[in-house]
């Protein structure tokens, strides 16, 4: 599963997101006023004058709602539903047919073609607006179901499952454009002897601290997940080793200067990491999510071993 990247943070947000809009209309004129009235009631719009257009910019970009009209030359309305929905996109898409049609058949032949509403055409405004807000809240409510299954419940990173599916396609895309990747392995310095002196709910705090200072020292297009226990992946793309070097010796700095506060009082708390890119690896050899998280880990085990509180790069 994949969230669309719009972009991760380093914790995931319950945040609404922008509606995007497309719309799909091959009368100029009437495509031109839908587009003025759309704007103004506060949608980020964009236009396609045809159903082959629309597929590929549905297929291309993030939109949350697509309005086409039925009646196209070409690929029609009904059948561009069908194709959207054949394309199994990452995040949910709100259809909504506009339509001359005036049989109940008709539209029993649009909403199974996968439209969720349809509108007859001209469109009422204020009918037309009323069903795009009740589109908005089912995109929203898909989006917050999709989020919480991706998501830790107690510190708010991404989980492991989605770890695993996402770190494959940062890989994916690192070797196909030939850009950098790096992945850090955090660990928490002797944890365990937090959660028997003071409770568990304060090492829950210790974690949730944690993972805010992780969050604030790192890029927007950086993002963060609980690989288990006190142990955290921090995902880099577009970056070379020695640069994640640098940004997790930031995080380390920060974290052995800085006490935590918890309602236990103010504690202090160290961390390790170990970090591996994808750039060290020969190019003959296949990278994959267990074999960076592997070599990753080799480099935290070492930190561990010298005396924590360390940063170590792994070797290949």
């Amino acid at each position: 599963m994949s969230i669309p990247a719009h972009k991760r943070p380093g914790t995931c947000t319950s945040d609404p997101v922008a509606l995007r809009l497309l719309l799909v209309e091959d009368e100029p004129v009437q495509r031109r006023a839908l587009e003025r009235r759309l704007r103004k009631a506060g949608f980020l719009v964009d236009t396609a004058q045809n159903g082959d257009e629309a597929l590929d910019k549905v297929l291309q970009g993030q939109y949350q709602i697509l309005i086409t009209d039925w009646d196209m030359p070409g690929m029609d309305g009904a059948a561009l539903c069908r194709r959207v929905r054949a394309a199994n996109l990452p995040g949910y898409l709100y259809i909504l047919l506009l339509t001359g049609h005036e049989s109940a058949g008709d539209i029993v032949v649009g909403l199974d073609a996968g439209a969720d509403d349809y509108i007859r055409k001209p469109a009422n405004e204020a009918e037309l607006l009323a069903r795009l807000k009740a589109g908005g809240r089912i995109v929203e409510l898909t989006r917050q179901v999709q989020l919480l299954s991706v998501t830790d419940p107690l510190v708010g990173t991404y989980n492991r499952r989605y770890l695993t599916d996402e770190l494959a396609l940062e890989i994916e895309r690192s070797r196909r454009y030939g850009r950098p990747l790096a992945a850090v392995i955090t660990d928490l310095d002797l944890f365990k002897g937090i959660n028997d002196e003071h409770g568990h709910q304060t090492g829950d705090e210790v974690l949730r601290c944690f993972v805010e200072r992780i969050g604030a020292s790192i890029r927007e297009n950086d993002w963060v997940a609980r690989y288990g226990g006190e142990e955290f992946v921090i995902v880099l793309p577009e970056t070379s080793l020695v640069d994640a070097v640098s940004a997790a010796e930031k995080i380390r700095l920060q974290c052995a200067s800085t006490p935590m506060v918890t309602s236990a009082g103010h504690l202090m708390v160290t961390a390790s990491f170990g970090i591996a890119a994808l750039e060290c690896l020969p190019a003959t050899e296949l990278e994959t999510v267990a074999t960076l998280l592997r070599r990753a880990d080799v480099g935290l085990y070492r930190s561990k071993n010298t005396g924590r509180n360390r940063v170590t790069a792994a070797d290949v």
